[in-house]
């Protein structure tokens, strides 16, 4: 890792911020498929699987249907890939002693520090992309006779209602994320776009201690010698299994965490009253297999994203960039 030690923090930054950008616009329909696919209920489903998701979000929605809520994720991706990449690397060289190797542990450490700075950014951009995400499903959903409930028709958050194609005015439609964000403010606080952090860190911590000591003794192993670096190709490729690899193991989290910030509900869907509420209640109506909804989608979009991230660090744009700019003073 000696190669990625002697990047300046805004390089690191722009790397981090390109790779997120690149990635999210290649991936973000499967990140949308998770979502939905995720908040099914038992006897409420609405997709079978993952193809099923696309295709009806395509008939109901258009192709751009698939991208609600990519730009909230394109305007934050950026400061939070990039504040995630140089955490981790920022904890590793202080962590390292004399330039040596760090043990399993430090990296473990590293990449711990890196997911608690990151939920900074990530809790408010995946409560806000959620809402976007999942007013498809809900709408598709109102629209099947056998899941209306005049009864228990969803618990629609009066905020959150506009965002959710309910209503026949054409405004209801063009609800953003900035309008969402505003309404929560307003209503609850700051801590209304922190809804579900407690969920988001128990997800975004594991992620980055099993990710990063992964990534780093799998691009070992493409090493010609201790001091040259892994081809690209070798970077791309553990980028990709590393990150599919921690996805999975952390999905049941990133389960709770979706149903937590959905503040929406559909007909028949339950509230949470926080992460031991919500683990309990999956549990008994749902079975553990429900922990798993999501796993494969969720592999899809976190490989891609971090195969992509390691190649900007190997290609080296955010120096190229910097070096290309006036302010190229700063990688000094």
């Amino acid at each position: 890792m000696a190669h990625q030690q002697q990047i300046s923090l805004p390089a690191k930054l722009i790397n981090g911020g390109i790779a997120g950008i690149v990635g999210v616009t290649c991936v973000f329909p499967i990140d949308l498929v998770k979502t939905r696919l995720q908040n099914q209920r038992q006897g409420h489903q609405i997709y079978k699987n993952m193809l099923d998701c696309l295709v009806k979000t395509v008939r109901s929605e258009g192709y751009f249907g698939m991208y609600r809520g990519a730009a909230v994720n394109l305007t934050l991706v950026t400061p939070e890939k990039a504040i995630k990449l140089a955490a981790n690397d920022f904890f590793r060289q202080h962590l390292s002693k004399n330039g040596k190797g760090l043990t399993v542990f430090k990296e473990m450490l590293a990449g711990c520090g890196a997911g608690i700075c990151q939920v900074v950014i990530t809790t408010p951009m995946e409560m806000l992309k959620i809402q976007l995400q999942d007013a498809g499903r809900l709408a598709a959903q109102q629209r099947m006779p056998a899941m209306k409930s005049p009864t228990k028709l969803a618990a629609t958050n009066t905020v959150l209602s506009r965002s959710y194609n309910m209503g026949p005015s054409p405004a209801a439609r063009a609800v953003s994320a900035t309008q969402i964000a505003r309404d929560l403010l307003h209503t609850q606080g700051i801590q209304g776009l922190y809804k579900g952090l407690g969920a988001t860190l128990m997800r975004d911590v594991p992620f980055s201690m099993v990710y990063f000591p992964l990534f780093a003794h799998l691009n070992r192993l493409g090493q010609p010698s201790r001091d040259e670096s892994a081809p690209f190709y070798w970077a791309f490729l553990s980028g990709c299994l590393a990150g599919s690899t921690a996805a999975v193991a952390v999905n049941p989290c990133d389960v709770v965490k979706t149903r937590l910030q959905s503040l929406s509900k559909g007909a028949n869907e339950e509230s949470y009253n926080g992460v031991v509420d919500c683990v309990s209640k999956i549990m008994r109506k749902e079975g553990p297999f429900a922990f798993l909804k999501g796993a494969g989608c969720r592999a899809l979009v976190i490989a891609p994203l971090f195969g992509i991230a390691q190649v900007m660090y190997f290609i080296g744009i955010g120096e190229f960039i910097l070096d290309q700019s006036p302010f190229n003073y700063f990688s000094a």
